[in-house]
Formats: structure tokens, C-alpha cells, sequence
């Protein structure tokens, strides 16, 4: 389970450390992607499997449709298969760093599925902006059928 938030910096490499505790569970390989709100999402091989094989479903007629079109031009045609070296670094295609502004301190979150890798800065604005929301999204979820 990918759960918890640590921080992180790049090296003068461009290669940035996976949490340890998330090492073992990722893999020696993982997918970068593109992701929303301008992180990257990281997901294990068998993850990203999953996630686009949603986003493509030809039940969905989603080659059909412009907005499904972009979007995985978007999210898959961008993202890289990855190599973890044996300390937990990899190395972060410059495209994904350009695309959510990595440089130096980097927060890496675990959302289950999936880790994002945010800009610090932009975290912790984006965190203390919904944190003050958590009553109002909680609402939203119970009102789209999502129950607790």
C-alpha cells in the first residue's frame, strides 16, 4: 500500500529517491506519467497496466472521442517506463520534471495506487488550499454515491 507523504530532493543528476518504504513494493521498473494539478504520477508496472487500460477501454469508444483522444495523448503518450537502481533513485525523463516544476525539494505522496511527486512549493500551497475543503469534498463524495 502506497500511502504518506516524504520529502525529497533531485540530485545533480536529475535522479530523485523513492522512499524506502515504498522501494520494495514499486519494483525495479515504474511508469511517470503526466498527472493532474501539474504532479507526476508514478505508478508500478502493473499500475499503469491498469490505469491505461481504463483510459483506453474500447467499450468507452474512447479513440472515437476527442476529449479521450487528448487526454491519453497526454497522460500515456508522455509518459516513460523507468529504471530503479538498486539505492531506490531514478531518473526523471526532463519533459516530466518541465511538466510539474521538479527541481530541488520535491514532496512525494503516496495515493494508494499510485505516488505523486509535486513540487514542493506548489504542495504545500495545493494542501493547505483543500485542507481547509476537507467537509465540502467529503460532501461532494457522499453526493456522487461514495460512502464511508
Amino acid at each position: 500500500m502506497l500511502i504518506g507523504e516524504y520529502s525529497h530532493n533531485f540530485d545533480d543528476k536529475s535522479r530523485i529517491s523513492l522512499p524506502a518504504k515504498f522501494r520494495k513494493e514499486m519494483g525495479s521498473k515504474v511508469v511517470i506519467a503526466p498527472g493532474i494539478d501539474n504532479c507526476l504520477f508514478v505508478f508500478t508496472m502493473k499500475g499503469w497496466k491498469e490505469f491505461a487500460e481504463r483510459l483506453v477501454n474500447p467499450d468507452s469508444a474512447s479513440v472515437l472521442r476527442t476529449d479521450n483522444r487528448n487526454f491519453n495523448r497526454l497522460i500515456i503518450g508522455r509518459a516513460m517506463e523507468v529504471e530503479v537502481d538498486s539505492v531506490g533513485r531514478m531518473l526523471v525523463p526532463e519533459h516530466l520534471r518541465d511538466h510539474a516544476t521538479l527541481t530541488g525539494k520535491t514532496a512525494i505522496v503516496g495515493i494508494m495506487n499510485r505516488v505523486e511527486m509535486w513540487n514542493a512549493d506548489v504542495w504545500e500551497t495545493y494542501r493547505a488550499e483543500y485542507g481547509k475543503k476537507t467537509d465540502i469534498l467529503a460532501e461532494k463524495l457522499v453526493s456522487a454515491g461514495i460512502n464511508l
